[in-house]
C-alpha cells in the first residue's frame, strides 16, 4: 500500500501545541533514554559524580534524542498516517508543518551536542553518532531490510555508553560491557513489540521481523532466546574486568536467565500472551540490570 500524497488532517479532542510536541519528540521514550544515560554515568562516576556534568548530560541527551525522534517522524510522516498507533502524530495528521519540525530538530540537536561537548569531546561525538544512525540510517532502512533492527540497536545502546564516557572521558571496559548488554537486550525487546504490532507495521511496509511466506518466522522467538543468552558472557566479562562484583554478577545473572525463560516461552507458545509477557519483562530488565550495578557494591 502506498502512502497518500496528501495527508488528511486528523483532529484530536483536547489537542494543543504542547501535546503535539510531546508526540513529536516521543517524550516518554526520550526520558527513558536519558534515564539510561544518567544511570550509566552514575555507575561509572561512583562517588565522583558532578552535578554540572549530570545536568549537562541529562539536558543534552534529552535534546539530541528529541531531535532524532522529530527527524524520524518527518521521514515517516506518510507511513505513520497508515498505522493506528501513529496516525495522530502531528506531522502524520497534518497539524504541524515539516519545516517547523525540521527547524526544531536542528536547533535541539545543536544545543544538545554543545552541552555534551561541555562535558568532554568524545561524549559529544557519541551523541552525534547516535543522532545520525537513528535518524538517517535506521529510520529509512527499516522499510527495506530486517538488518535495520541490528543497526537501530547501536544508537539504542549508545546512551549508556555516553553516560559512561561523560564520567570517564574515554571508552573503557565498563562502557563497552554495558553497551553490549543494552545492544543484545534490544533484540528480544523489539521483536516482542514487532510481533504484537506486526499487522500495523506491515501496512506501512516496515520489514522489521524475519518472515516466511508473508508470516512472521516462528524462529524469531529462538533468535530472541539466543541474544538474551549472549548477555551471560558479557556479565562474565564485566566481572572478570573488575567492573562487577560477585553479588552483582549473581543477581544480574539470575535476572538474565529469567528473561531468557520468557524468550523461550515466547518461542515455544508463539502467541500474543507470551509476546506480551516478553515485552513487559523487557521493560523492567534493562533498568534493573543498571540499578543493581549501581547499588549492589
Amino acid at each position: 500500500m502506498n502512502p497518500s500524497s496528501q495527508t488528511k488532517e486528523i483532529v484530536v479532542p483536547g489537542y494543543s501545541k504542547w501535546a503535539d510536541y510531546n508526540l513529536l519528540i516521543k517524550t516518554r521514550l526520550s526520558l527513558t533514554v536519558v534515564f539510561t544515560s544518567l544511570l550509566g554515568y552514575s555507575i561509572a562516576a561512583g562517588s565522583n559524580m558532578q552535578l554540572t556534568a549530570l545536568v549537562l548530560l541529562g539536558l543534552g541527551g534529552f535534546l539530541i534524542t528529541s531531535a532524532a525522534n522529530a527527524i524520524n517522524e518527518v521521514l515517516e510522516k506518510d507511513f505513520d498516517a497508515l498505522m493506528k498507533r501513529t496516525m495522530v502524530r502531528p506531522l502524520a495528521a497534518g497539524r504541524m508543518k515539516i519545516s517547523e519540525a525540521v527547524l526544531f530538530a536542528g536547533l535541539a540537536c545543536l544545543a544538545g551536542v554543545t552541552m555534551l561537548a561541555m562535558i568532554n569531546p568524545i561524549t559529544a561525538v557519541m551523541g552525534m553518532l547516535s543522532f545520525v544512525l537513528y535518524a538517517f540510517v535506521y529510520t529509512p532502512l527499516k522499510r527495506y531490510s530486517t538488518i535495520a533492527v541490528a543497526i537501530g540497536a547501536i544508537p539504542g545502546a549508545l546512551p549508556v555508553l555516553i553516560g559512561c564516557t561523560a564520567a570517564e572521558g574515554q571508552i573503557t571496559s565498563l562502557s563497552t560491557g554495558l553497551f553490549a548488554i543494552q545492544f543484545l537486550w534490544q533484540f528480544p525487546h523489539f521483536w516482542s513489540i514487532g510481533f504484537l504490532g506486526f499487522e500495523d507495521y506491515k501496512k506501512a511496509g516496515y520489514k522489521l521481523l524475519p518472515e516466511n511466506n508473508g508470516e512472521i518466522d516462528r524462529n524469531v522467538g529462538l533468535y530472541a532466546l539466543l541474544y538474551t543468552l549472549l548477555i551471560v558472557p558479557v556479565l562474565a566479562y564485566l566481572f572478570q574486568s573488575g567492573n562487577m562484583n560477585v553479588n552483582t554478577l549473581m543477581i544480574n545473572g539470575i535476572l538474565t536467565l529469567v528473561f531468557a525463560y520468557f524468550s523461550f516461552s515466547f518461542y515455544r507458545k508463539f502467541d500474543r500472551k507470551s509476546g506480551l509477557i516478553l515485552m513487559f519483562s523487557s521493560f523492567f530488565y534493562m533498568p534493573l540490570i543498571l540499578l543493581i550495578s549501581l547499588f549492589i557494591k
